[in-house]
């Protein structure tokens, strides 16, 4: 996935973002910073550091912590778009091939530090849904365009396989979506990605048993 931004060490003065990207520089710093360690222990000084900009030029972009933070979120939904969207496995025709392989490309991403593949969005709503309506509403809009996303293979597979009456495609993709959010959270607990990688494939058996593929992941 892709590589976390690191706060620079005490002897580094943080690094200026050149002119214009200062916005964009401090939207990636707190994806890396919340993902590590939290969003009520990230400080807009610490995202700036990160951000290689002035607390200054944080102000003149976003009145508070909670304005960056609802940004961060609308964009993170736009940072993953391209990255599911661009990946091999859309291409095949059997949108079952098509939804299994995305559960492969979530497995495979299941490496290295948590902060390298778990939810920004996931991260933050845990912390803050109860204190900022703003930030709760922006983490369920970018958690519901993931299942959105997913919905229409969900439904094409339904469609040529069929499925139980309650199954909806919506409902499912809502499930795929709390399986990995809750495997990133058993992830955290022993700050190893191997339980999750196992409660993933454990949903790829589930995917292949409700749509008459066999058990084997």
């Amino acid at each position: 996935m892709t590589t976390t931004n690191r706060p620079p060490s005490d002897t580094q003065a943080p690094r200026r973002a050149p002119r214009g990207s200062a916005r964009a520089a401090l939207i990636a710093a707190a994806h890396s910073t919340v993902r590590k360690q939290g969003y009520a222990a990230t400080s807009v000084d610490e995202i700036c550091a990160v951000a290689g900009v002035t607390k200054g030029a944080f102000f003149h972009h976003f009145a508070s912590k909670e304005a960056l933070a609802v940004a961060a979120a609308e964009g993170w939904t736009e940072r993953a778009r391209p990255m599911f969207e661009l990946a091999p496995h859309n291409r095949l025709d059997d949108p079952l091939d098509r939804l299994l392989g995305h559960i492969d490309f979530r497995l495979a991403m299941l490496d290295g530090p948590t902060e390298d593949y778990t939810c920004f969005v996931g991260t933050m709503v845990q912390e803050a849904y109860a204190t900022s309506d703003r930030i709760r509403a922006a983490c369920e809009a970018s958690i519901n365009a993931y299942c959105q996303a997913l919905a229409p293979d969900i439904q094409a597979t339904i469609d040529l396989y069929g499925a139980p009456e309650d199954v909806s495609a919506i409902g499912l993709a809502q499930h795929v979506q709390s399986v990995l959010q809750g495997a990133f959270v058993l992830a955290k607990t022993t700050n190893d990605p191997a339980i999750a990688r196992g409660t993933v494939t454990h949903l790829k058996r589930y995917v292949r048993m409700l749509f008459g593929r066999g058990g084997a992941a």
